[in-house]
């Protein structure tokens, strides 16, 4: 299009310039105006290539169109060059606005015959109101096709980078089920471990130990001696394995330490501000319990610091009667809520928020979610209590 328009912008001008020599015009006076014409449309075009007219092409517009008045009092033939302006018109100006230029532009061209004549025809009307008509939709059409092919460029970008996010996801979603099973066996072979061998042990020591001293004869007080010692030096090496097996974050047993741990570890990689409340009358809980609340912990921090562009966060552990919560607020950005009521997710934080449920679901908890964009997230995770913990 735009080489087809300084194409135009060159023959116009020069068919204008031998119609006009030919019908008697001082070939000098034709020729410098068709020369100022065109220094003016190619310095503008120069100033900016794709728009023409540099940051003001209203402007370039309007000095070009009085250029072209000029060439219309030497030559009425430079009323062919009409068409020029109304392609311009369409491209660089407002709907409304070229319209109204188109108008003028067209009011001239009527007048021109007139003007050197003294007489005018309908051909010098209706000719020029249709190339007219015809430069501007043309012109105006070719800018709608401009932004549709924008618009279809941004949303194969946009649908690129969402594969690519999802791809990024699948595979963390696998990481973290794959760490989840695999830490949920660990549990469960240090537990299977520390209710039968390490009680077993226990049981032989003592009854070595009772026994030993009961015995009279050195022999069997040597002997007696031999198992508790075995059993000692058994039940330590047991309970070594059964520590190893545990969480790391969980080896003392306590999820408020892990969560400091956690914190800490937030508050050093990022620099933001982070608090942590815990409520001391929060009962111990279940390895279960404390590692899934741990890893939510985990995973919604992990969101804060990929897309909340929060600069405050308050993660609390509280006794709320028959159940114990855990909140994560942020003063973010926030987000809609409304999107990611469907099943289908889009983004990070949707399947995280759906792995978070699904995990609390299996312990017959829950987890809710109040956001607002602009005015930041807090989610709620809740386990109940139970008699077994």
């Amino acid at each position: 299009m735009r080489l087809g328009q300084h194409v135009i912008a060159v023959v116009l001008p020069a068919v204008a310039a031998i119609r006009a020599i030919t019908d008697g015009t001082h070939p000098a006076l034709v020729l410098s105006a068709a020369g100022l014409f065109l220094a003016c449309y190619f310095f503008g075009v120069q100033a900016a290539p794709h728009r023409g007219g540099g940051r003001r092409p209203h402007l370039w517009l309007l000095v070009l169109s009085l250029v072209w008045v000029g060439c219309v009092v030497v030559s009425a033939e430079f009323v062919w060059v009409a068409f020029l302006l109304w392609l311009l018109a369409g491209h660089l100006l407002r709907w409304r606005t070229s319209i109204a230029f188109s108008l003028a532009v067209f009011l001239v061209v009527v007048l021109a015959p007139v003007m050197h004549h003294g007489t005018t025809s309908y051909a010098n009307v209706f000719g020029p109101l249709i190339g007219g008509v015809f430069a501007l939709v043309i012109s105006r059409g070719y800018l709608e096709l401009l932004k549709d092919a924008r618009e279809r460029e941004a949303l194969v970008t946009t649908l690129q980078r969402t594969q690519t996010e999802l791809l990024g996801l699948q595979d963390e979603l696998a990481l973290s089920q794959h760490q989840a099973g695999a830490m949920s066996e660990r549990t469960r072979i240090s537990r299977d471990l520390h209710d039968t061998v390490a009680q077993s042990l226990t049981s032989i020591r003592m009854l070595a130990l009772a026994e030993g001293a009961k015995a009279k004869d050195a022999p069997s007080q040597t002997a007696l001696s031999q198992i508790e010692t075995i059993a000692r030096e058994s039940l330590a090496d047991v309970r070594r394995i059964v520590a190893a097996l545990a969480p790391t974050e969980l080896e003392d047993h306590a999820l408020g330490e892990a969560l400091r741990r956690i914190v800490d570890r937030f508050r050093q990689d990022t620099g933001l501000r982070i608090e942590l409340n815990i409520d001391a009358t929060v009962p111990a809980l279940s390895p279960e319990v404390n590692v899934v609340l741990m890893r939510i912990t985990q995973s919604a921090l992990a969101n804060v610091k990929q897309h909340a562009h929060a600069s405050f966060v308050v993660v609390s552990l509280v006794d709320a009667a028959d159940t114990v919560r855990l909140d994560i607020l942020d003063d973010g950005k926030g987000m809609d809520t409304t999107a990611l009521a469907g099943t289908s997710r889009s983004d990070n934080s949707g399947y995280g928020l759906e792995f978070m449920r699904s995990r609390l679901r299996e312990l017959g908890g829950g987890l809710d979610l109040e956001s607002t964009p602009g005015e930041g997230t807090v989610i709620s995770a809740h386990v109940p209590l139970r008699k077994d913990f």
